[in-house]
């Protein structure tokens, strides 16, 4: 039965049935890289080999990979290589048991005739049966085009700042990605979903010979900054010249995803060039403010009501966030913050407020607001280059 698993007491097992080893690797890092491939396994797919993992011993190293198709993560793993082989093993069977051994040497061993791996770590071996890996999905090769490095830090941040406000379905394809814009020394991030919009710009380390612009989907890009979160490496980045996939390769590790066609938004149609009243808030109290408020929005339609008021008579400026619903109650915060320009009010879905603010770290945020109307912009205090507009809601006053 594929995926079959048995544990065999070391002390208990004949001589015979010891097999010899054709690599060995430590615990902790295969079971790090089986961690980050393991992000691209299918979970629902009629090609019952991308529920697998590939293991593939050569060159000194063990590599691991994954495919949905979608995306293609590939890990690899310092071992000490003794015969090459390739296998496909069941990704969850094979992370489980790796995850519970204890953190020693691991010694692998592909069987010819059974197409089992067998793995023995210290007093317990396993043999796990898999699929041949010349059925699993070749992982695309991009190649060397255009590579360009951008720093693996900043890349992290930037996606997520951006991603989460990508659409969550495909019925506008575009909407489910993420804008790259490679311009210059600058790389621009974009996601909207028509609700509301993240921008972010993040320097490169040298200039683009051409401008570039890709459709990344958000899922990719979220997969990608989870590996990035690991690393500390630079990040290479390759586009196919037919512009259907894109490569992100650091030392360890690459993930290829597809590109999605078509032509995202003109989204700086979309950011309001000017305001009327600006909020200065502290953005701890204003997202605890939010996520209370929250919880009378969610039965009135999520929504949260801001309304500013300008510093008068030796008083503070302030910032009400307020939320009722008929059927629970109502709720109403005060903050204490600086309000440039006239008082003004405006209502927001609870969640997008707290989606922002959640990603945003800064010690203060920025509310510029035309009307009750017009969209409102997001932005942490001191920097412009992070940009969120969120489209208000339509409330009776």
């Amino acid at each position: 039965m594929l995926g079959a698993l048995t544990i065999i007491p070391a002390t208990l097992a004949t001589p015979e049935v010891w097999l010899p080893v054709n690599l060995s690797c430590k615990q902790e890092d295969l079971a790090r890289g089986l961690s980050m491939v393991g992000r691209a396994v299918a979970v629902r797919s009629t090609l019952p080999v991308t529920s697998n993992i590939l293991l593939e011993a050569g060159e000194g190293r063990l590599k691991l990979a994954a495919t949905n198709l979608d995306i293609a993560i590939t890990s690899w793993v310092d071992a000490h290589i003794r015969d090459n082989g390739a296998i496909t093993i069941p990704a969850r069977l094979l992370s489980e048991f790796v995850n519970s051994l204890p953190r020693e040497t691991i010694d692998l061993k592909l069987n010819d005739r059974t197409r089992a791996l067998n793995a023995r770590c210290r007093n317990f071996e396993a043999n796990l049966k898999g699929i041949d890996a010349e059925e699993f999905p070749p992982i695309p090769s991009v190649g060397p085009e255009s590579p360009i490095t951008v720093s693996s830090e900043a890349l992290r941040l930037a996606i997520e700042l951006v991603a989460f406000a990508a659409a969550t379905d495909d019925s506008r394809p575009v909407l489910a990605g993420v804008s790259m814009t490679f311009e210059e020394d600058r790389l621009t991030l974009a996601a909207a979903d028509g609700f509301r919009l993240a921008v972010h710009s993040l320097p490169l380390p040298s200039t683009v010979p051409t401008r570039l612009s890709i459709i990344v989907p958000a899922r990719a890009l979220s997969e990608l900054g989870r590996v990035l979160g690991s690393d500390d490496d630079d990040v290479t980045i390759n586009v196919t010249p037919n512009r259907s996939q894109i490569l992100f390769r650091l030392l360890n590790v690459q993930l290829v995803s597809r590109l999605i066609e078509g032509n995202f938004p003109n989204y700086n149609q979309i950011i309001p060039k000017a305001h009327s009243t600006r909020v200065i808030v502290g953005r701890d109290e204003f997202l605890e403010a939010t996520k209370i408020a929250s919880y009378f929005a969610r039965d009135a339609a999520n929504i949260v009501k801001l309304e500013a008021t300008p510093a008068e008579n030796g008083a503070p400026g302030r910032l009400k966030v307020h939320a009722s619903a008929a059927e629970v109650g109502d709720t109403e915060g005060e903050i204490d913050v600086v309000v440039e320009g006239d008082a003004a009010h405006i209502a927001f879905n609870a969640k997008y407020l707290s989606d922002v603010l959640g990603v945003v770290k800064a010690p203060k945020v920025i509310i510029d607001v035309t009307t009750p109307s017009s969209p409102g912009v997001l932005r942490p205090e001191g920097s412009e280059a992070y940009t969120h507009v969120i489209m208000p809601m339509h409330v009776a006053r």
